[in-house]
């Protein structure tokens, strides 16, 4: 007999479990991410989560983001504090006013409403604190800057400004070796002291015949600039400079100018150009009272306001002084503008206010046109920008001055600045 032959089955199996797998099946550990580079994967989804956020940080432009507003902001420094505190709170006040009203329009960028931040930075118009401020507002990327108050703070932060391309637009800063360093990223609103202190020059030897012109300077990049400019165009004009002095400007309108006007008296002068601010002016003539001075007293920019008049009381009656831009009240947009800033701030207009207007909307009317509030997108657009502002039409040559700036001649009578003729503009 055969062998009884049991049926051949094949062996049922159970449904794969991989916990169960074999370890021939599974992968070889070795091909398995490594605890090295299960950090680098990690450190990368970190880095990419990163970027997206300073993609969307203020100052820098996003395209992609459109579901909310774009933040975006603009940095400002003057003196807030100390000597010329009041000059630079109207300028802050200024600019303030700009970005209220960009808000208030909804101004768009690219397909974002933009909402524009004020950030403010006191320097004392020091120009070691101005370049600590300048660092400041490189490292938090703001979008633009408007600033500084006086040539002596702006000079050196603007090589900080131009090192970080953040474009930095002067309301107030005069001195004309700000644009002529040739930096891409620096732009003034304001006439500077070519223009102004050029004018001053050739009206005092041609128009008012001055015969022997003394100079005075507070020493200051702002003061000694001018004056600088007023002397090379009076002998440029065929004028005689019989002296020039200068008294520095940390004194404050205690400053004694004995020994200066003593020389000036002794030289036979007939018209006095000082390079300097209201407050030390107002000294001066003070003191030209004091010595029976008869010569003309003619103040560069920064002298035609209230503080002179009530710093030098009856002595400054008859002063002079050549300021920048035409008087507010003349143009077309300075009465309402002079309104509003007093309904928003509760008080006048001092000096530079209308100047940090214009200069926070050439900033915001660039990145407009660009689409961009990325410094080196809307820059290009900031070079050939062109608008009406509360001052005047503001556009910028190729250095980034003002084009066709304009000068004021004013006169104190009663207690008051009046104008008297507007040269340029």
């Amino acid at each position: 007999m055969r062998p009884r032959r049991t049926p051949h089955r094949t062996p049922r199996r159970s449904p794969r479990n991989p916990l169960r797998e074999p370890s021939s099946r599974l992968p070889h550990r070795h091909s398995l991410p490594t605890r090295p580079a299960r950090r680098t994967a990690l450190r990368a989804l970190a880095l990419g989560a990163l970027s997206c956020v300073l993609a969307a940080a203020p100052g820098t432009a996003s395209t992609h983001e459109t579901t909310g507003p774009l933040a975006v902001r603009i940095g400002f420094v003057a003196a807030l504090s100390g000597e010329y505190a009041d000059y630079g709170h109207d300028l802050q006040n200024g600019v303030q006013l700009a970005i209220d009203d960009a808000n208030a329009q909804g101004v768009k960028i690219g397909d974002q409403t933009a909402r524009f931040e004020l950030v403010s930075l006191d320097d004392r118009a020091d120009p070691r604190l101005g370049m600590q401020a300048a660092t400041r507002l490189a490292n938090q990327n703001v979008a633009a800057v408007v600033g500084h108050f006086n040539s002596g703070t702006a000079i050196p932060a603007s090589r900080i400004y131009e090192s970080a391309g953040i474009p930095m637009i002067a309301p107030a800063a005069t001195n004309p070796f700000l644009t002529a360093q040739g930096f891409a990223n620096t732009f003034t609103v304001i006439s500077n002291d070519a223009q102004n202190a050029g004018i001053a020059g050739a009206w005092a030897v041609d128009e008012i015949k001055a015969r022997r012109i003394a100079i005075v300077d507070d020493r200051s990049a702002f003061g000694q600039g001018e004056a600088d400019v007023f002397e090379r165009t009076v002998k440029a004009h065929g004028g005689t400079v019989v002296t020039r002095e200068f008294a520095m400007s940390d004194a404050g309108d205690t400053i004694d100018f004995g020994p200066q006007l003593a020389r000036i008296q002794a030289a036979g002068t007939d018209l006095l150009y000082f390079g300097g601010l209201a407050r030390q002016a107002a000294a001066l003539v003070r003191q030209m009272k004091a010595h029976s001075m008869n010569a003309q007293f003619v103040g560069g920019g920064g002298v035609a306001f209230p503080e002179f008049a009530r710093l030098a009381g009856t002595a400054g009656e008859g002063a002079l002084a050549w300021e920048y831009g035409r008087p507010l009240a003349q143009l077309p947009e300075g009465p309402r503008f002079a309104q509003r800033f007093k309904r928003r701030f509760g008080a006048e207009v001092l000096a530079y206010a209308p100047f940090g207007y214009d200069a926070a909307w050439a900033a915001i009317h660039a990145m407009a046109a660009a689409r961009s509030a990325n410094p080196e997108v809307w820059r290009g657009a900031l070079q050939t920008l062109s608008f009406d502002g509360v001052t005047g039409r503001i556009a910028f040559d190729e250095r980034g001055a003002l084009r066709n700036g304009a000068s004021t001649l004013y006169r104190l009578k009663q207690g008051a600045w009046v104008p008297v003729m507007t040269r340029g503009g």
